[in-house]
């Protein structure tokens, strides 16, 4: 516990899910937190619980499609916590599906725009500030869809979390001797509100459960502490990486 002690933190997608479960975990680790989503009940219900518990967090309610989130994220943390050093940029959807001659221009071009164009943003405005603290690291969350395993009716999905791995080891090269370190985790079938509309019936969750080698779906608690490894010097020799935390459904054929 404690290893992000005097660390300051920016989350996004923070008010639910992996982004929620993280922003606890880090908070219990000794980090000060930005917390970023559109859901502003939600978020001040996560600053509260994580101020009752003696942490420290602050929330900004926004859309990560617009830069000017990514710039509100960075200066507040400047502001009122004297710079940054972590960044989870988790914000996402599974967007618009079906196939793929039916996605319309509109969905396809939100669907990017949620998963890879704020991403862009966010380490846009992200890296300078930890370039100014002499280092850093910058988490994304991708998938292992569009990467080990093809899925139906994702495509805008599958194409924006590839994307982010892309941009992921661009990035990593950029900054690495200026010691900003970049990586992505690619988690597996995951027990959240988004993953549950790919699991909508008895059915489809079975057979979800079944692709991964554990045959079950993570807790968003598990893939947490992924990020908190990534966040941490527990990772220091780890940059441009595109990390499987995925229950074996890259690997699994039974």
């Amino acid at each position: 516990m404690n290893s992000l002690i005097n660390k300051v933190a920016i989350i996004t997608g923070a008010s639910s899910g992996i982004g929620r479960a993280t922003a606890l975990l880090f908070a219990r680790n000794g980090a000060a937190l930005v917390l970023g989503a559109r859901r502003g009940d939600l978020l001040n219900q996560l600053v509260d619980e994580i101020t009752q518990q003696g942490g420290r967090a602050l929330a900004v309610v926004g859309d990560a499609k617009d830069e000017s989130f990514a710039v509100a994220m960075v200066q507040t943390a400047i502001d009122h916590f004297g710079g940054l050093d972590i960044a989870f940029n988790n914000a996402g959807t599974l967007g618009e599906m079906g196939a793929t001659p039916d996605i319309s221009a509109a969905g396809w071009r939100d669907t990017l725009d949620v998963n890879l164009s704020s991403a862009f943003y966010a380490a846009k405005h992200q890296i300078p500030a930890m370039l100014a603290r002499g280092s850093g690291t910058v988490i994304f969350t991708s998938s292992f869809v569009g990467y080990t395993l093809g899925f139906p009716g994702v495509a805008a999905y599958a194409a924006s979390k590839s994307g982010l791995i892309g941009l992921t080891q661009a990035l990593a090269t950029e900054f690495g001797a200026r010691g900003v370190r970049v990586n992505a985790i690619l988690p597996g079938g995951t027990d959240t509100a988004m993953g549950q509309q790919m699991t909508s019936s008895p059915e489809a969750l079975a057979h979800i459960q079944n692709l991964h080698a554990l045959k079950r779906l993570a807790q968003p608690e598990e893939i947490a502490q992924s990020v908190l490894y990534l966040a941490s010097d527990a990772s220091s020799f780890m940059t441009g990486s595109a990390m499987l935390v995925d229950g074996g459904i890259s690997i699994s054929r039974t």
